[in-house]
């Protein structure tokens, strides 16, 4: 075939299926036995002893089936950044302590900056527990794992589907060209490039390399921010998102592939030892220097906060029952809403010190509130219904014990001491007129 004939071939069959509806499926009897609910991963990870593992650059070539037990060969493609990196991490040492083989391939470089913070910091905790970790591109993804073979593949990386796209090659191609073509709501970019041999080893979107290479499951992590604004509350998983979204681009990129089991996790808040992504923090750096505490609006929005392991057991749910959890959105939170004062008053208790809360209108005072606040001024959460009613999980947040639990941690990295800056919060108090503590 001519390289111009191949070309148009690709472009009449690139992507033109319509994708599925994401609404999940009828009921299916829950689990009869699930995953213990033991508390996991608070201030440091305690597995099954393990033997640790030498990481090597190149994976396993032995393809035997994971185990009679029910142990499985799991990849985790984390984000290296934000607040959902860790869960990766939690996820990572829930599946370890389960006795499943795991590998942990984080974006970007080892030596980075980024991996000098939390959770990175900790991954030497799943090395001993028997893990594998890796870094580099997900679009290398093939070259990075080698020869290795897995049963599952969790994507918590993929924000939007710039991150997802298909990179496919044609072979002979002189030169690069761009075909499109629609997809309902979204357009699906095909590059063509002229060094594409057919092997897993090319470059191409972790969802497209596990297909590749027969992954029966497929796990992503979307958010629940893609909700559309509604004045029913809770969001369930029925409700509709922006059209607009990254993350609902790439969960509809995701059901088209059609894995033999896939599951979409929505997170909200997340709060856990090893978060890098201030939440609880950004009120103890103001409590514990006797600072008001300054909240957008009325203070009685309600919010969604998780301590991060419920959002692991939910994962570690799924994996343990592919078939219930198969071709279902999980809104991936705890069962209970906290105002925003509320919250506010619970990192008070937790650091046995009084809240100054002070609410303000942010247009009134001329700042953004989205850099003035670690929360919409919304209120803003969601129900798991899906996760009750078909895996039989239960929620363990407890905001009291948790935040107390983080408190302790928060004091024990120096935190409370650390020197600090408040400039936005100086100058709403300013305009405001409410005196600057010193």
């Amino acid at each position: 075939m001519s390289c111009a004939n191949a070309a148009a071939a690709l472009a009449a069959t690139s992507l033109q299926r319509k994708p599925p509806s994401l609404l999940f499926p009828p009921p299916i009897v829950p689990l009869q036995t699930p995953i213990s609910r033991r508390r996991f991963l608070s201030r440091s990870l305690s597995y099954r002893a393990s033997t640790r593992r030498r990481i090597v650059a190149e994976a396993s070539s032995d393809t035997t089936p994971a185990a009679e037990s029910g142990k499985k060969r799991v990849l985790i493609v984390n984000t290296n950044s934000g607040g959902h990196a860790v869960i990766g991490f939690y996820f990572a040492g829930e599946l370890l302590g389960a006795g499943h083989e795991v590998t942990i391939l984080t974006v970007g470089d080892e030596g980075s900056d980024k991996m000098q913070k939390p959770p990175f910091t900790r991954f030497s905790e799943l090395v001993s527990a028997g893990g594998r970790t890796v870094w580099g591109d997900p679009a290398d993804v093939g070259k990075i794992v080698g020869a290795a073979a897995f049963d599952v593949v969790l994507d918590n990386n993929g924000k939007d589907l710039d991150s997802v796209k298909v990179l496919r090659y044609l072979k002979c191609s002189p030169d690069k060209d761009i075909l499109f073509s629609p997809n309902e709501a979204l357009t699906v970019e095909v590059y063509i490039d002229a060094d594409w041999a057919g092997s897993v080893d090319d470059r191409r979107p972790v969802a497209d390399w596990a297909k590749s290479i027969g992954v029966k499951q497929f796990l992503f992590i979307s958010s629940a921010g893609i909700y559309k604004s509604t004045d029913e509350l809770p969001h369930v998983e029925e409700d509709p998102v922006k059209d607009d979204a990254g993350h609902a681009a790439v969960e509809r990129y995701i059901a088209d592939l059609s894995f033999s089991s896939w599951a979409i996790f929505r997170p909200q808040y997340m709060i856990g030892s090893g978060n890098n992504k201030d939440c609880e923090e950004w009120f103890f750096d103001r409590i514990v220097r006797r600072r008001p505490i300054l909240i957008p609006e009325s203070g009685m929005q309600l919010t969604n906060i998780s301590h991060v392991r419920d959002l692991s057991s939910m994962l570690s749910l799924a994996v343990a029952d592919p078939v219930t959890s198969s071709r279902t959105i999980f809104n991936c939170v705890s069962d209970r809403a906290v105002t925003l004062d509320g919250f506010a008053k619970l990192c008070a208790r937790a650091a046995g010190l009084d809240a100054k809360i002070i609410q303000y209108d942010p247009k009134s005072v001329g700042v953004d509130a989205k850099k003035a606040f670690p929360f919409r001024n919304m209120h803003f959460y969601a129900e798991p219904r899906a996760a009750k009613k078909l895996l039989g999980w239960t929620s363990t947040t407890n905001l009291h014990e948790d935040l107390k639990e983080r408190f302790d941690e928060y004091v024990g990295i120096g935190r409370d001491k650390k020197q600090m800056k408040f400039d936005l919060d100086d100058k709403i108090l300013e305009s405001l007129k409410v005196p600057v503590a010193v």
